[in-house]
């Protein structure tokens, strides 16, 4: 994948995820009468400053993009004129300043809400969830799935998409228990499995852990013949067209598009002799595919697509798409889940339930950004609305220098009467750091090791 579209990505999602959240912090404060100093996107020397507004705010870009500030008028952080000590942080209530610090978490949840929304009132399209061949030994074929089977309801939720199965089981793993799964046939017939959980690990979090229980989703035989071949991408860099039949990779016969597939995702970044047939006859060419990291693993990718039949397509594509209200309230329990699950996989890593490597660093998080985004603009919206969701959710963490720290400054201050000390905030700030430092070094390890170990 091109570095520069990546990275544009990667900066387009930081840029609206940082800006929204301090905008939170921001209009709050106005709200509440006090005075923004300046609000920067970015830490460290600004770059821009751009000095408007009815306060004379500043509004400055930092030379450290990855995050932001409002620097708010207060009395512990410099000398404030009398005129102006009603417009000092420092001199609001436990409420609102409570208020202007919750804002801007609650503005990443609201804009992850505003997203899903979005997508669900346009439409996301989806794999319907039926049933290809179900492997020997595992608790698929132990409940008894059947290949075709189509699953519809997952311990009573129901299920429209391979994307709601996965999400859906993904919630209840590591619980160690048997859950019900409603599936029905091409007759109409329905039957209800008991799928065991128990054997599945934090270690299959990292991988495909659906595979691990043995339900795989069914796949058509696609023959090896190009459709199309997407622009910039690697097979269109080695002279691969549209209406190319593949008949052999490196040597080996090919005939189906899987086995196409399998030769390319095993040899990323390594070049691949490919023999195609034209109608002018047989012609050579040397492709050598993207290296793209899934699941904590390095694949090859050449940017090709296989000819299908268009009707089968239609039988397995869905869309998920409601009208306005339902869309509203989809989108908010989506992000509520989300939330929700969030947070019960950070107290399993701090618990040692789930491995430290399920944290992805800035590096990671900017090739999922690329990929989403080479998608198309609904991945890109629906990856922007999952980081956007984390970050609120990070950030509502009760750990010094995080909002969430400061909301447990202000709930000690309501309690006793009376704002903590100076000197405990200061022990605070830096046990804050030593956090923030140690979660920081656990995500640039993994974003280097899954480099260096593709």
């Amino acid at each position: 994948m091109n570095l520069l579209f990546t990275l544009a990505a990667f900066a387009v999602a930081l840029g609206v995820l940082i800006v929204i959240h301090e905008m939170g912090h921001f209009l709050v404060a106005r709200w509440c009468g006090v005075k923004v100093l300046r609000f920067s996107v970015g830490f460290g020397k600004p770059l821009y400053v751009k000095r408007f507004g009815a306060d004379g705010t500043e509004w400055a870009i930092g030379a450290f993009p990855l995050g932001g500030y409002v620097k708010m008028l207060d009395e512990r952080e410099g000398e404030v004129a009398a005129h102006e000590l009603p417009q000092a942080f420092n001199r609001q209530s436990v409420y609102r300043r409570s208020a202007i610090v919750v804002a801007g978490p609650l503005a990443n949840l609201l804009l992850a809400i505003l997203l899903y929304w979005v997508l669900f009132l346009h439409g996301v399209p989806g794999v319907k969830p039926v049933l290809g061949e179900i492997p020997a030994a595992t608790a698929a074929a132990a409940a008894g799935f059947q290949p075709g089977e189509v699953l519809s309801r997952i311990d009573g939720q129901d299920v429209i998409t391979w994307q709601d199965v996965r999400w859906v089981l993904l919630k209840r793993t590591l619980q160690n228990e048997k859950i019900g799964v409603e599936v029905h046939n091409e007759q109409g017939e329905t039957a209800t499995r008991q799928l065991d959980l128990g054997g599945v690990t934090s270690d299959d979090l990292e991988g495909d852990f659906l595979e691990k229980l043995g339900l795989t989703h069914f796949r058509p035989e696609l023959k090896s013949v190009v459709e199309k071949v997407l622009p910039g991408g690697a097979a269109a860099k080695g002279g691969l067209a549209a209406g190319d039949a593949i008949v052999a990779v490196n040597g080996q016969p090919v005939s189906l598009w899987e086995d196409v597939v399998k030769e390319v995702r095993q040899s990323p970044s390594r070049p691949l002799k490919f023999e195609v047939k034209r109608a002018d006859g047989l012609h050579v060419l040397q492709i050598t595919p993207d290296a793209v990291v899934e699941e904590g693993k390095s694949v090859g990718k050449i940017g090709a697509m296989a000819a299908f039949d268009k009707q089968i397509l239609q039988r397995l594509m869905t869309e998920v798409r409601y009208g306005p209200l339902r869309a509203l309230g989809e989108a908010f329990v989506k992000t509520w889940d989300t939330s929700v699950f969030s947070l019960k996989m950070m107290g399993k890593m701090v618990f040692g339930e789930v491995s430290w490597r399920n944290i992805s660093g800035p590096i990671t998080i900017a090739d999922y950004a690329g990929q989403s985004a080479n998608l198309g603009w609904v991945p890109y919206l629906s990856f922007l609305a999952l980081i956007s969701i984390s970050l609120g959710v990070l950030n509502l963490l009760p750990i010094p220098l995080l909002d969430g720290g400061h909301l447990m400054y202000y709930m000690a201050e309501f309690i006793k009467g009376s704002p903590v000390t100076e000197k405990t905030m200061e022990i605070g700030q830096q046990i804050g750091f030593a956090l923030l430092m140690t979660l920081m070094a656990f995500a640039f390890y993994n974003d280097i090791n899954r480099l260096l170990t593709n």
